[in-house]
């Protein structure tokens, strides 16, 4: 016997659609990776500059009360860990992206530095003066 009825294809995908789908999935994803991760890595930096400005202005509140940048860090240090601020950033808690330190402190001038970390590292250190000076990885500027 015959079987008249019509031959319906099944519902469904085939195996060259769903791989044609994988693989635009798989192009997008390569696209928006990098640059998702280079705007992580920039709002990083920015609350890094936040920090080591906020940072600053402990150093100015240091001064104000001392009469000198001298013995605001660890130990009455004038360099090194501060005990004016935040040893990291971020300085709210968290995943410390930036360690905060005096690099240099004077009776009148300091340096402060952002030293990069852990997923940050190869984004460059910040540092900041007593005159607004600032630099990123060695170059002028935080732009």
């Amino acid at each position: 016997m015959f079987n008249n009825t019509p031959h319906h294809r099944a519902n469904g995908f085939t195996l060259i659609e769903l791989m044609i789908v994988i693989a635009i999935i798989g192009i997008l994803a390569s696209i928006a990776l990098p640059a998702y991760q280079n705007s992580v890595t920039k709002s990083r930096r920015a609350i890094g500059q936040g920090d080591l400005m906020s940072f600053a202005s402990a150093m100015e509140r240091h001064f104000t009360t001392n009469g000198s940048y001298l013995g605001a860090a660890s130990g009455g240090g004038n360099t090194g860990a501060p005990t004016v601020f935040s040893t990291t950033s971020p300085s709210d808690g968290g995943t410390a992206y930036y360690n905060l330190t005096i690099s240099a402190a004077t009776a009148t001038t300091f340096t402060l530095t952002a030293t990069a970390i852990n997923a940050q590292a190869s984004d460059g250190n910040l540092t900041l003066t007593h005159t607004g000076a600032r630099t990123w990885a060695g170059n002028p500027g935080w732009d």
